[in-house]
């Protein structure tokens, strides 16, 4: 009875990433336009330590045919969906299949129906770039030196042909993994980074972000791998598969955490995160 709920078809069950309690602190953006604010509250919640993997991937599509390679609406998904897998349910040698790779070439709105389906949500960009901003050393990016110079080298280096395990380079300071160096990863709002004002009015994108002056009102204007992560997230569509974009989950405090998420304790509330 446990080989077979250790197997299925073939394929391990890989257990679920733990999540991890990110403490209340205030997020200070790299970039922001004048109407933006200069401080954003964040309230705590957890995180998955660790991108969601093709095994994790695997499980959902598994649970949910509708988001299958070859049952996918093109509304939700382009035609670059998976691709790198060998099959709808068979992530093949392309992935690493069972090697615990994060899953990538998956669209927001799969990204998000597989976050609903464990229970949680995709975090925020706010609160993405809060638990991105601590050092590996110290609760603050901006005072390790060491550790801002490995972030801009990875943004200088293709992406290898087959990706690292999730969970390969050291936690930093919140005890979360991979959130550099690894992949680029799916924010629920995303396609509000460079939009002024309310995004559900404003559509229109303010120039003064681009080149020059969009350094005028930056708290950090040394980081450069902020800038790229801005510029990254608001070339995308909803729909937009890449093959080094992925994803991770966040569950707010106060909802139970579902069956196989465990939690791995918390660090202690922080002042600021830059």
């Amino acid at each position: 009875m446990a080989l077979l709920l250790l197997l299925v078809a073939g394929h391990r069950l890989l257990p679920a990433a733990p999540s991890i309690l990110i403490p209340a602190g205030i997020h200070r953006p790299a970039l922001r336009g004048p109407e933006d604010a200069r401080e954003i509250a964040i309230q705590p919640f957890r995180l998955e330590t660790v991108p969601v993997t093709n095994g994790d991937y695997l499980q959902f599509v598994r649970s949910q045919p509708r988001w299958r390679r070859s049952s996918v609406k093109a509304l939700f998904a382009d035609q670059n969906y998976l691709r790198h897998w060998a099959g709808d349910l068979d992530p093949g040698t392309n992935a690493n299949a069972g090697q615990r790779q994060p899953v990538t070439c998956v669209s927001w709105f799969a990204a998000k129906a597989y976050a609903n389906w464990k229970g949680g949500r995709l975090p925020s960009t706010a609160e993405w770039e809060y638990a991105a901003a601590a050092g590996r050393i110290t609760r603050s990016l901006t005072n390790d030196l060491a550790y801002r110079k490995q972030i801009v080298r990875w943004h200088s280096t293709p992406t290898p042909p087959f990706l690292a395990e999730v969970g390969s380079a050291p936690a930093n300071f919140l005890g979360v993994q991979d959130l550099h160096g690894l992949i680029w990863e799916w924010t629920s709002d995303f396609n509000s980074a460079l939009v002024t004002g309310d995004a559900r009015g404003d559509t229109g994108i303010d120039r003064q972000l681009f080149c020059g002056a969009g350094a005028m009102d930056a708290s950090l204007r040394d980081d450069f791998p902020a800038y790229l992560r801005y510029g990254f997230r608001s070339s995308l569509k909803a729909a937009y598969t890449v093959h080094n974009l992925g994803f991770r989950c966040a569950f707010d405090p106060s909802v139970p955490l579902p069956a196989g998420i465990r939690s791995i304790g918390s660090q202690p509330a922080p002042s600021t995160s830059r």
